[in-house]
This record gives C-alpha cells, structure tokens and sequence, in this order.
C-alpha cells in the first residue's frame, strides 16, 4: 500500500506511467478509503495503461473484464461446467445406484437425487469469470472493468453489489466475499451517462489529453528512439490537430504509433511529404483526413493572400490554423 501520492506517481513512473499528481491522489485516496476508481475520457489517453501501471506497482495480477453490449452475469461472474458435472455423473454411476435403490417411484428417486444436488452446484464446479476471479483470489488482486459505458443499464445494476460490498452471489451457494479486496477501476469512454449509483460507489477520475509538456515527456520515455527535436515537433502538430473539429481526434496511443512510424522511416523532419505519407497514423476517418490535409495547406509557409472562399467558415483563408466550427 502506498504511504502519499508522490509514492503512488512514482510507483507508476516505474512501471512507465507518467501521472499526475491528480491521479497519484485520486489512486491514493481510493486505496485508503476502500473504493473503485472510475476513470472517465476521451478514448486512447490512458485509462486501461493506467489500470496495468497501478497493478504492476502495487504487485498485483491485473484481472480484465472487458465490457460489451449484451455482456451478462455468466461470462462476467460465472458459469456452471456442464461437461465437468457430465463426467463425474458417469464415474460416479454405481453410487448413485445405491443411491436410487429403494425408491418405487419417479418422485420418490428424483427427491433422492436432490438431495444431492449441492454435490453437482459447489464451487468443484463453477468455473469462474473476471468478477468470481477477483472476489475468490487468494491474493490480492487488481480487477480492471474496462469499458463499462458499452454495457446495457442492467449489466450496471448488478455490478452494484461487487463496486459497494466486493461480494457476489451465486443462486445455489450463496453470497461469496473476497478474501482480499481488490483494487478496482472501471473505464469509460464517456459514450453513455452512467448512473448516479454507480457513480457513488466510486472515487471520479477524469482523464483528458495531455499538454504538449506531458505528451512530449510520454513520447520521449516510450519511443526514446526519435529525436528529441522531431518529438517535439510531432507532438506540438499532435496538439494542433486536436484543435481543429475533427471527428475523432488522435489518441496518446496513435502519438505513440506515429512516432514509431517515424523512427521506422528515419524521418529527419516533419516535411510536407512525411506528413501526407503517416497522417493516417493519427486519423481514421477520411474525412478527418481531408479537412487535415485542407488545413495544412493553409499553413505550408505561402504567402498570405486572399484565396477561395473557406468551405467551413466561408471566409477568406489567411494561412492561420485555427479550431473550426463545428458543423
């Protein structure tokens, strides 16, 4: 357990995690008081690294639950294996046998037989899923539950018993605490509004993009191949694009992606060329592309002079980037 937020920033910065002292608090906070951390931005800034980073430097197995519409309580929490049960009625034949002489009737050996029953619906059986995992490890684990916006409202509600009392039941058994409780902390990526409940069970966490201080300092400690100018330069028209009304901006991810690119091409400078040739490194909507492109011809060092009319603002272009309106 960590003793401050300065040992929880530098406990990440080991594991390659450059936080925040936002973040070392928040993390820190939410290990003292018992509670998940809910970890809310825009896609690609960092929020599942981080859950991987808080468990590698707390010294704990990272368990994923990745979430998905129409996911549900068996392939979140568990499943009973049929097959197991199957094989173990097979072997165990000549006892349950035994079992059945005596019995006249169909109800009088179907009640026998029920008697049985917590033999086949023990946890011999169960087979466990992220959520069973974390609750019934024998050390204490991380469980990150990543995405939990893509799931339905009723998925959410069930994970209510798990975020406030890190306890779930199963039908047949029974209510089933941790032995240790796990660190937790849900992601989302902001696509729905989650509820209130949900919310109140968790410490808040919100996770933007980076300044161009932090991207530079992310880029230069994962790709510490490119050069400290080129880097700058990369992050610096990162920056920018995330200024102009795209549809979906570039992720610290694709930053990263695109500086590999860059040292795989042993570019020297961010050329015109260079630029074209990797932009769909940073973009994946052609039209993202375009305005792009349409934007960086403004800004290719030209004289100003009035040109055709912009097709967004309707003025004339005067070589500047600047944010567009949003249409």
């Amino acid at each position: 357990m960590f003793n401050s937020t300065s040992d929880v920033v530098d406990g990440l910065g080991k594991q390659q995690y450059i936080a925040s002292n936002e973040i070392g608090t928040v993390l820190y906070l939410a290990e003292r008081l018992g509670k998940p951390v809910l970890a809310e931005g825009p896609a690609g800034v960092g929020k599942t690294e981080l859950a991987k980073a808080w468990a590698a430097s707390t010294g704990r197995e990272l368990i994923r639950l990745q979430c998905y519409e129409g996911l549900d309580e068996t392939k979140a929490l568990y499943e009973w294996e049929y097959a197991k049960q199957m094989l173990y009625t097979q072997l165990l034949r000549d006892k349950l046998q035994n079992l059945l002489v005596g019995t006249e009737t169909l109800g009088q050996a179907a009640d026998k037989i029920a008697n049985e029953e917590e033999v086949f619906f023990s946890q011999r059986f169960l087979l466990p899923r992220p959520l069973l995992k974390a609750v019934l490890s024998e050390k204490p684990v991380a469980l990150l539950i990543d995405e939990i916006d893509r799931t339905d409202a009723e998925f959410e509600a069930f994970l209510l018993e798990v975020l406030s009392d890190f306890q779930v039941t199963v039908p047949e058994i029974g209510t089933l605490t941790a032995r240790n409780q796990p660190l937790v902390l849900l992601t989302s990526n902001n696509t729905r509004e989650l509820s209130e409940a949900l919310k109140r069970r968790c410490v808040y966490l919100f996770i933007d993009y980076p300044t161009a201080e932090a991207e530079l300092r992310v880029v230069r400690l994962k790709v510490p191949d490119l050069a400290p100018a080129l880097a700058k330069q990369a992050v610096d028209f990162v920056q920018r694009l995330r200024r102009l009304d795209l549809k979906k901006s570039p992720s610290v991810s694709e930053t990263l992606d695109w500086a590999k690119a860059l040292v795989l091409l042993n570019a020297k400078n961010l050329d015109k060329e260079t630029l074209d040739n990797t932009l769909t490194l940073l973009l994946k909507h052609e039209a993202d592309v375009q305005r792009a492109r349409a934007t960086l011809q403004r800004d290719d060092g030209s004289p100003r002079r009035r040109g055709p009319q912009d097709p967004d603002s309707g003025t004339s272009f005067d070589g500047n980037i600047r944010p567009l309106k949003r249409i």
